[in-house]
């Protein structure tokens, strides 16, 4: 079941298992991280360069660098995983049968590795056509 502990000493006594209490610590990590990603992500796109210049070709320059590509990764993975966790914590507390919580489970995570590999897929495979 989900930690409900507002601090790490409390949380890790609350906890039923290490991968539990990993998991609480990685919600709060990263978490943090995805503000400072969104905001620079925001900052960068809608800040710095003006929103009527944003079209396919400031889009295909930005993507065909290989920092972007792992900057955009990251905002994905983090938020995909950060977003399935937040998720499992609601799952375990309203769906009470072990057998329909589990395959309700088995969907989300099938859903978020869809949705990442789909996601990866246009990050790195799409041929923007810029040299």
């Amino acid at each position: 079941m989900a930690i409900k502990s507002k601090r790490y000493e409390e949380a890790r006594l609350e906890a039923s298992t290490n991968l539990e209490l990993y998991w609480w610590v990685f919600m709060r990590i990263s978490g943090v991280v995805l503000v400072f990603l969104l905001i620079g992500h925001m900052w960068m796109n809608s800040v710095i360069t003006d929103l009527n210049s944003i079209d396919y070709e400031y889009v295909a320059k930005r993507l065909s660098q290989t920092t972007w590509k792992i900057y955009d990764l990251l905002i994905l993975a983090l938020g995909l995983l950060h977003g399935a966790s937040g998720l499992r914590y609601v799952l375990d507390d309203w769906i009470r049968n072990p057998s329909r919580r589990f395959w309700t489970k088995v969907v989300l995570y099938s859903l978020i590795a869809f949705l990442f590999f789909l996601g990866s897929l246009s990050l790195f495979n799409h041929d923007f056509g810029v040299n």
